[in-house]
């Protein structure tokens, strides 16, 4: 980019405002509408409007569905954010062909540490930037860094992926890669503009279940998909509260939005069981919350930190259940709960012709047992551990088999390296990763998407076509081979 420093930096805030004041604009009723857009309307009995309509593909700009890139020996790597960060920074260090150059953190001492767990890990310390928050632009402008790992609070991820995608960098951000429908587009044709890989850094992806089930799909197990179920169920009131933690910023939004406010660890795998983006696609939702209630009564009942936040109103309810219909004629259950005391669950449903699959815990029905071998008689019962167990030796991803040594102990069950080693590798091979922009943008947009249903009365919305129809001539995700 031709412009000064002080051009870029104008530039850079100006998003992030953009960004930020399309999440404010919910705080009175919930709806993220900006002022000046134009005035929703029914098409086909589906809400619709300037926020929800696919918009044109601006002159010069090219997909990136199919994009590859230049091979590369090694692949330079810079974090951001090293909370969450820490994560990605052992998990890079500890893959050959990658090396952390530089990390970034606004708090010095985390900073330090990163650096230090790659300096023990590597022998080679990475340039530190720390101090202050705008010091990642610093980052981002050297010459010798191929990927940038966002890993910030929620309202830092646009401005700094499209910073980073200006200065030649790939962009791999953490969820959800946008807040807003707007802020979608925005890395939808940075992406196609600069031809840099934007991927949200979707860890649930990678998990051994979900590649289990993938391959399953893939594999024809499941027969004709007709439907899935996803959700986000964690309890995170203790962490919502927690000073000089993500508590600082993350329950804003409670006060902000009422919908989804965190659909994509639950929606991305799903998403690609179904092959949306690749032969479907969203096509509008249908979005209920209840009422808020549980973090009030915590906040009451417990008076965190003194009782300094009893004069917040919270408008976000504590369960909210979302309904997507595809193109195709699937339907994908979403919901989202971080406030009721309950076990962890991102329930991971898949349903079939000839299969079903539920997780929390994982279970399996199948249509014809003795096809595969099984001691089963019929579906009408879940598969014994026996059978399960079966199903796994014939059926665990070959990524999975080949990397799970090695993830294990990495964080999350291993994902969070399974994922690094993919998609790094994907950048060594110069090689098109396994989501691109199209599917972070899709699977965050159900943030503002299911704010405007619940405002409307649950009415349906129309989910924007983010890949401008290259959906219809693509084919499902396909098995990796590691």
């Amino acid at each position: 980019m031709n412009r000064s420093d002080a051009s870029r930096r104008e530039f850079l805030k100006a998003s992030m405002l953009a960004g930020l004041g399309a999440t404010l604009a919910g705080a009175a009723g919930g709806c993220a509408t900006k002022p000046g857009t134009a005035p929703a309307s029914f098409n086909g009995g589906v809400l619709s409007g300037d926020y929800t309509s696919t918009r044109s593909r601006p002159a010069g700009q090219k997909p990136v569905h199919d994009l590859t890139t230049k091979p590369l020996d090694k692949v330079r790597v810079a974090v951001i954010g090293l909370h969450r960060g820490l994560t990605h920074v052992t998990c890079c260090s500890g893959i050959e062909f990658a090396e952390v150059v530089a990390v970034c953190d606004i708090i010095n001492d985390r900073a330090q540490a990163a650096a230090d767990v790659v300096e023990k890990r590597t022998g080679k310390r990475p340039v530190i930037y720390s101090g202050d928050e705008n010091v990642w632009e610093k980052m981002i402008a050297r010459d010798d860094i191929d990927a940038v790992y966002i890993a910030t609070p929620w309202a830092w991820h646009v401005p700094m992926a499209l910073g980073a995608m200006a200065h030649g960098k790939h962009a791999f951000i953490e969820v959800a890669a946008a807040l807003t429908v707007d802020d979608c587009w925005k890395l939808v044709n940075a992406s196609e503009r600069t031809q840099l890989h934007c991927v949200m850094l979707e860890n649930c992806c990678y998990g051994e279940d979900e590649l289990f089930v993938l391959n399953l799909a893939r594999q024809g197990v499941f027969g004709r998909l007709t439907h899935g179920e996803c959700a986000y169920l964690h309890d995170l009131r203790t962490v919502l509260f927690a000073l000089g933690t993500e508590g600082d910023w993350r329950r804003n939004y409670h006060w902000q939005y009422n919908g989804n406010l965190y659909p994509t660890h639950g929606l991305g795998p799903v998403a690609q069981y179904l092959g949306v983006g690749r032969g479907d696609q969203f096509q509008y939702i249908v979005s209920v919350s209840s009422e808020e209630m549980s973090l009030t009564h915590y906040r009451d009942e417990e008076k965190p930190n003194g009782g300094r936040h009893a004069a917040e109103k919270y408008v976000c309810g504590d369960m909210n259940t979302s309904l997507i219909k595809t193109v195709q004629g699937r339907t994908i259950m979403v919901q989202h709960d971080v406030v009721s005391p309950r076990p962890y669950s991102r329930i991971n449903a898949l349903y079939g012709t000839e299969a079903v699959f539920f997780g929390y815990p994982a279970r399996l029905s199948v249509n014809h047992p003795k096809t595969y071998g099984l001691d089963a008689d019929s579906s009408e019962d879940w598969l014994s551990d026996k059978d399960h167990k079966a199903m796994r030796d014939q059926f665990t991803h070959p990524m999975w088999k080949k990397l799970a040594a090695r993830a294990k102990g990495s964080g999350h069950g291993g994902m969070d390296f399974v994922m690094s080693w993919r998609l790094l590798d994907c950048l060594r091979r110069g090689v098109t990763p396994d989501s691109v922009v199209y599917d972070a943008a899709a699977w965050s947009s159900i943030i503002e998407t299911s704010v405007h249903s619940v405002a409307g009365g649950s009415v349906p919305v129309a989910i924007p076509d983010f890949s401008r129809g290259l959906w219809k001539s693509l084919q499902p995700l396909g098995i990796a081979e590691a």
